[in-house]
């Protein structure tokens, strides 16, 4: 299983991105990815998560209203639109897949790919 992220850059407080996770090696309907980031200083987070079609995803507080998880199957792709982007959205950003599709902990994702940075500047 292998996950590569891509979509960060440097953006304006107020602006949108949409990153994709590429995912190979696996079949989406099986496994949960969720988005992680990590800020200077601080410790990984997560962001939001997709499941199983059935199952529930799921938005940090911080993102809440502001993020949607979406997912290509056919494309082996996961989406995180961000938008309204603020400067404390600064992070790098990762993107990881759980053994079963159900949203979890993070230390319960297997597979973690490169991260991708995300910058908001004032």
């Amino acid at each position: 299983v292998q996950l590569q992220a891509s979509g960060g850059g440097l953006v304006q407080a107020g602006d949108s991105l949409r990153l994709s996770c590429a995912a190979s090696g696996l079949t989406l309907d099986y496994y949960a990815i969720g988005w992680f980031r990590q800020a200077p200083g601080k410790g990984r987070e997560a962001v939001a998560c997709t499941g199983s079609a059935r199952s529930a995803v799921y938005y940090a507080d911080p993102v809440k209203g502001r993020a949607t998880i979406s997912k290509d199957n056919a494309k082996k792709t996961v989406y995180l639109q961000m938008n309204d982007l603020k400067i404390e959205d600064t992070a790098v950003y990762y993107c990881a897949a759980k053994d079963d599709p159900f949203c979890g902990y993070e230390r319960e994702y297997t597979y973690w790919g490169r991260g991708t940075q995300v910058t908001v500047s004032s």
